[in-house]
């Protein structure tokens, strides 16, 4: 088994602290630069490629990182997870998220229970269900078809979901696979419900309950709020409520629902869009073949974190920076800038993916730490941001990580030509200029107008925002929180 150790009693800990320090701007100077982005740059699963050419680091820095990794046994411990230890140490259970989108090691069955083979049983349950709902074999109380699905929930049963199906309504609407509206409720506010309410047709709308206890009190009351809307409006509500929960909640088999598909204590709320969390309102809005295709995405890359090479393991690589830089550069701070509006609320899913799991002071035996853990993250799609915040970012006193992702071509292949460019040509020369101006800088005589430089940034970068292509990016995101969380030694999956 693998040993559990705090940072701070990491002897590759103690030697990458006292390296000398990369400056950016000189790092990326003359023809040294291209040859360094075409050296730091990691192949992700599919097209999507990896580049920290403008990170703090050169190769000293990261035959230590790679030590680091080895010493804190990050491959093995991952192991552990996927094979079924218990790694949620705090309520004693396992860690079985990535089981839900592929099978990487050892079956694991608890209670007598197959858990791969279960959780593929409910994303056949919810196809099945869908695709009854899409050809109309399951619909309202006239016979019509629903047009709408609603998600009732909050936190993981909101955040990832909706991150998930922004990202993917337009490109679903461009290659005809888009089925069903979707929009969700989840603040306790009651002007939330009442809003989404008023803009859809109840009548032709179903609404999916998630809860994985069946108590939680924003959910049932925003419930509540559904069930007195289908009442005014003469309906059944058992006729237009589905239910995500646990066998064991109230709701597994209420007569309240249409149907109920199971999650369980392995999935924490943040690692759950590739549950049944996510699976529901997904296949209903696009299909179960995308939902599926959205999972092989999310496994591709789950397979790549099993490397112990980091440069052929780019969310552990991902990871061991974003270590460096919060514990021994001391950034606190990371913005997420996807150059894509179909992610435009990705990086609210990673604020709670990330702050949520690694936010802790407490190391995984409930016992202080005295180094720094978990950074605040937050964001804003480009070029949205440049005329937000990024004020800061150039010549704020603090220096902030930046972690970009762009893709060469949009999602619905609609443009306009502009001065000699189009849209989606503009909008990645702006990912690379922004890229260079915070690496390099700009000297002017007007204070006002320079720059320093010197901030790091890196860049995931795909030809296209396709189901796989998502799957893929949120893996490495979650697989990048599971590797800082063993490394700082904290409880990454808890549900306290």
């Amino acid at each position: 088994m693998a040993t559990f150790k705090n940072l701070d009693e990491l002897n590759a800990f103690k030697e990458l602290s006292s390296l000398k320090k990369v400056v950016v701007k000189d790092a990326l100077a003359g023809e040294n630069g291209a040859k360094r982005v075409e050296k730091y740059s990691v192949k992700m699963s599919g097209d999507l490629v990896y580049n920290f050419a403008s990170k703090a680091v050169d190769d000293t820095v990261l035959s230590t990182l790679q030590k680091l990794a080895d010493e804190a046994e990050l491959t093995e411990k991952y192991a552990e997870l996927y094979n079924g230890a218990i790694i949620n140490t705090g309520e004693k259970r396992r860690v079985l998220h990535q089981l839900t989108r592929g099978q990487l090691g050892n079956d694991v069955v608890i209670d007598g229970v197959n858990k791969r083979e279960f959780y593929v049983s409910q994303q056949k349950k919810i196809a099945d269900f869908a695709n009854k709902v899409h050809n109309g074999e399951i619909v309202n109380e006239k016979g019509e078809k629903f047009t709408t699905a609603v998600q009732i929930g909050i936190g993981g049963s909101d955040l990832g979901p909706r991150a998930m199906y922004l990202s993917l309504e337009n490109w679903a609407k461009k290659n005809g696979f888009f089925k069903m509206e979707a929009r969700f409720i989840s603040n306790v506010d009651p002007d939330d419900a009442t809003g989404v309410l008023n803009g859809i047709d109840v009548e032709h709308s179903i609404f999916i309950l998630v809860s994985k206890s069946g108590t939680t009190l924003e959910t049932l009351t925003n419930e509540s709020f559904v069930k007195d809307a289908l009442k005014k409006a003469g309906l059944d509500a058992s006729k237009h409520l589905i239910a995500v929960t646990s066998e064991t909640s109230p709701l597994a088999k209420s007569s309240d629902y249409l149907a109920a598909f199971f999650m369980d204590d392995f999935i924490g709320g943040r690692y759950s869009s590739t549950s049944s969390v996510g699976g529901a309102v997904l296949s209903l809005a696009f299909g179960p073949e995308i939902f599926a295709r959205f999972l092989n995405g999310a496994a591709e890359e789950d397979k790549l974190s099993k490397n112990k090479d980091i440069f052929k393991n780019p969310a552990m690589l991902d990871a061991l920076i974003g270590v460096y830089e919060r514990n021994v550069l001391d950034m606190g701070t990371t913005a997420v800038l996807p150059y894509s509006q179909a992610l435009s609320r990705f990086p609210a899913h990673l604020q709670q993916l990330d702050m949520e799991s690694n936010g802790k002071s407490v190391n995984r035996d409930g016992e202080s730490i005295s180094y720094k853990t978990g950074p605040v993250i937050f964001g804003e799609p480009g070029t949205n941001g440049q005329h937000s915040f990024y004020q800061l970012l150039h010549q704020g006193t603090d220096i902030i990580p930046l972690q970009f992702i762009g893709f060469k071509n949009n999602q619905t292949e609609n443009d306009v030509v502009i001065e000699n460019s189009t849209s989606q040509q503009k909008l990645s020369a702006n990912v690379v200029a922004q890229i260079m101006a915070f690496a390099c800088g700009k000297d002017d005589e007007n204070r006002n107008k320079y720059f320093e430089g010197n901030r790091p940034s890196s860049v995931i970068v795909g030809d296209r925002l396709t189901p796989e292509a998502l799957g893929a990016i949120l893996a490495h995101f979650e697989n990048k929180v599971m590797f800082q969380g063993f490394i700082w030694n904290l409880n990454s999956f808890d549900q306290e």
